[in-house]
C-alpha cells in the first residue's frame, strides 16, 4: 500500500472495555496484508479517520478475526499476497456473508479488476493511491452498505426475488427453504434499488446513481457483472431470467414474481 506517511505506528494491543463501548458506533475496518509496515501505516491512516481498524497479514488471521463476537464491516483486502491470494480469502469472505470488500492491489490488469468483482468485492482500488481516495471509496461503500456510523436501511420487509427471499432489515439472501445464500454489499445495495422501485425501467445510469458515487466505480460495466451475479442466485434459469429482465438500450427492469 502507499507510503504516504512516515512515521512511527501507534501501539495494537485491545483497546479496553470503556473505550471499545464509546466506539461501538464507529465502522469495522479490516486490513489485511503480508507487508506489517505499510499494514500498520494504513491502519494509523484508518484509525486518525475515525474508523475501528483490525490488522490481519493472511487470509488465516482474518478467519480468526471475524470468528470473534465483532463483526467487520468492511475488509481491505490485498490480492498479491503469499500462499493464499485475496481472490481466494473473498471468496471465503463472501459465502460467510455480506462484508463490504475493497481489494487493493499494484496490479492494473482490467482482468484481475474483472476477476476481483466476479469474487465479490465492492470496489477495486490499485496501487499506488492517493489516501483521500481511498478514504472516499471506503465512505462511498460503507454509505452505500448502510454501516456508515450505525445507519440502518432505508427500507424494510421481506421481498421475493424469484427462488430466493430479501430480508430488507436483516441484509439477507436466502433461497425459499431458508437457506443463506452468499451476498455482497454492492449486490444487496442494487437488490434493494430493485425493490423500491418494481416494474419500472432503470438504466445503468440511473442504477450508478442510486446505488454508489458514479465516480468510485471501478469501471463502466460493473452494474451489468453484478446483475449477472444476482441472475445466478435468483433465477430458476439465469440463461433466461424472468426476475432481473434486460430492455434493449433501456436497462433493466424488476419483476416482482417474474410477472
Amino acid at each position: 500500500m502507499a507510503y504516504w506517511a512516515m512515521y512511527e505506528p501507534v501501539g495494537f494491543g485491545p483497546p479496553d472495555r470503556s473505550i471499545r463501548d464509546r466506539c461501538m458506533i464507529q465502522p469495522h475496518i479490516a486490513v489485511v496484508d503480508d507487508d506489517a509496515f505499510q499494514r500498520r501505516v494504513l491502519e494509523e491512516y484508518l484509525s486518525r479517520q475515525g474508523y475501528r481498524v483490525s490488522g490481519a497479514e493472511s487470509g488465516a488471521e482474518l478467519r480468526t478475526l471475524l470468528a470473534r463476537r465483532d463483526p467487520v464491516d468492511l475488509i481491505l483486502l490485498d490480492v498479491q499476497m503469499p500462499g493464499e491470494d485475496g481472490f481466494a480469502v473473498a471468496r471465503f469472505v463472501r459465502e460467510r456473508g455480506n462484508i463490504a470488500i475493497i481489494m487493493v492491489t499494484a496490479a492494473s490488469d482490467t482482468v484481475d479488476r474483472v476477476v476481483g468483482l466476479e469474487t465479490g468485492a465492492d470496489d477495486y482500488v490499485v496501487k499506488p493511491y492517493e489516501p483521500r481516495e481511498l478514504a472516499a471509496r471506503i465512505k462511498s461503500v460503507l454509505r452505500r452498505t448502510g454501516r456508515n456510523n450505525g445507519a440502518p436501511p432505508a427500507a424494510n420487509g421481506r421481498l421475493r426475488f424469484g427462488r430466493c427471499i430479501l430480508d430488507l432489515d436483516a441484509r439477507r439472501l436466502t433461497t425459499l427453504d431458508g437457506d443463506g445464500v452468499a451476498l455482497a454489499a454492492s449486490e444487496f445495495a442494487l437488490l434493494k434499488v430493485f425493490a423500491q422501485h418494481p416494474n419500472q425501467v432503470l438504466s445503468r445510469d440511473r442504477l450508478l446513481d442510486l446505488t454508489s458515487n458514479r465516480e468510485m466505480e471501478p469501471f463502466d460495466r460493473s452494474i451489468d457483472l453484478r446483475i449477472t451475479r444476482i441472475r445466478r442466485k435468483i433465477e430458476v434459469d439465469p440463461s433466461k431470467p424472468e426476475v432481473i429482465r434486460t430492455v434493449r438500450g433501456a436497462g433493466y427492469i424488476y419483476a416482482p414474481d417474474g410477472d
